[in-house]
């Protein structure tokens, strides 16, 4: 085998704004599906024994469409010097550019840090935010590598559903600066820097009396409109339900079909709802159907 310094790992190469605090995205890594970091770890198991078999004429195979690729799982191989040496995906085109110093949406050298990890462990995991091309949003990923000889190998998933526990911590929150000052809390829902906008989690708010929106960090337009007849897909009256069990609950759980702001499709989202005073005070956490 050829003495050359890789690295294969999976990743868009496009950087797009952040949207969520690091906290979150280390926290929802506990909550990946499990098929999808089985797939992934399937995957990198592949490329190293290619590898190994291979040495350098595996990132041919890497580099194009075929046994590598599976969904939005592929690989791409860089030199110790961080220089791209195959790819197959759409960072193909920064093949043979120096990328070592390539830092994601938050900042983080994620490149280095698998570099220097590889290094040091001889495998790892490296968490950070990227584009995902099938929602066209920058979500959180994991990459999972390993060492083999003088090259490292990895593959990454996304994760672009957030848990119904994220959901829950995010209403106690929203909960808590409703009970301080209704005005500027509902300001800062509405505010796509305020921290209450986190990939597929935002807050909603309802004037109960009046059943008007006055927050809701995914869809703006609903602001100021009368919400009370408002049905899914299915025909159900989830904003009634909403206002009927939070006046029975302290805190309700209402699913209905809506719309997930990251992936762009409908979903059954599972919503959780606290009354505050006149003001009903939610948020939702979507699941695969």
């Amino acid at each position: 085998m050829k003495s050359t310094h890789a690295l294969i790992a999976a990743s868009i190469l496009v950087v797009m704004p952040l949207s969520a605090p690091a906290a979150e995205t280390a926290e929802r890594i506990a909550v990946a599906p499990v098929s999808d970091s089985a797939a992934a770890k399937a995957l990198l198991e592949r490329a190293v024994a290619r590898y190994k078999a291979d040495g350098d004429a595996a990132f041919a195979a890497f580099s194009r469409a075929g046994e590598f690729l599976s969904g939005d799982l592929y690989v791409y191989a860089l030199g110790v010097d961080g220089t791209m040496k195959a790819s197959g995906g759409p960072s193909i085109t920064l093949i043979d550019r120096n990328i070592g110093d390539l830092k994601d949406a938050d900042g983080k050298p994620f490149i280095r840090e698998m570099l220097d990890g590889a290094r040091s462990s001889g495998a790892g995991t490296v968490k950070y935010r990227w584009l995902n091309p099938q929602y066209g949003k920058s979500v959180p990923k994991v990459v999972h590598y390993q060492a083999v000889g003088e090259v490292i190998i990895a593959v990454g998933y996304y994760i672009p559903h957030s848990s119904a526990d994220q959901a829950r911590s995010m209403l106690w929150r929203a909960v808590h600066e409703m009970k301080q000052e209704p005005e500027a809390a509902i300001r800062t829902f509405n505010d796509l820097n305020g921290g209450f906008v986190q990939d597929d989690l935002y807050v909603f708010v309802i004037d109960v009396d009046d059943q008007r929106t006055l927050a809701h960090g995914a869809q703006p337009r609903q602001i100021g409109k009368t919400v009370g007849d408002l049905r899914d897909p299915d025909g159900k009256l989830f904003i009634q339900e909403m206002i009927r069990l939070s006046a029975e609950q302290d805190v309700a759980e209402v699913d209905y079909l809506w719309m997930n702001p990251v992936t762009r499709k409908t979903e059954k989202k599972v919503s959780y709802v606290k009354r505050v005073g006149r003001h009903l005070v939610g948020v939702g956490a979507y699941t695969k159907r």
